[in-house]
C-alpha cells in the first residue's frame, strides 16, 4: 500500500481495535444495548473507511499496472476483481 493510505489505514484499524476492545467491555458489563449498539456502528464506520483507503491504494498502485499494461484480458481481469470487492463491500 502506498502512503497516505497505509498510514491512514493503520491508524483507523488501531481505533477500530480500541472500539472492540471497549464493546466486548460493554457487553461483559451489561451496559445499555443502544450505546453498544452505536459503539458497534462507529467501529463499523471505521472498517469501511479503512477498506476504502485500501482500495484507493490498490486502484492508484496495482491498477495502474493492470490498465497500463496493455492486455485486455489483464484490463478485465481486473474490473472483475473490483466489481467483485465492490458488490461485497455493498453488503455491509
Amino acid at each position: 500500500m502506498m502512503n497516505p493510505y497505509k498510514n491512514q489505514a493503520v491508524t483507523n484499524l488501531k481505533k477500530a481495535k480500541g472500539f472492540i476492545d471497549r464493546i466486548a467491555k460493554m457487553i461483559e458489563e451489561e451496559e445499555y444495548c443502544i450505546d453498544i449498539c452505536q459503539q458497534v456502528n462507529a467501529a463499523l464506520g471505521l472498517l469501511k473507511k479503512t477498506n476504502h483507503y485500501i482500495l484507493e491504494s490498490h486502484l492508484l498502485t496495482c491498477g495502474t499496472k493492470e490498465l497500463a499494461s496493455g492486455s485486455e484480458k489483464k484490463r478485465k481481469e481486473f474490473a472483475k476483481e473490483i466489481l467483485r470487492v465492490c458488490e461485497v463491500s455493498r453488503r455491509f
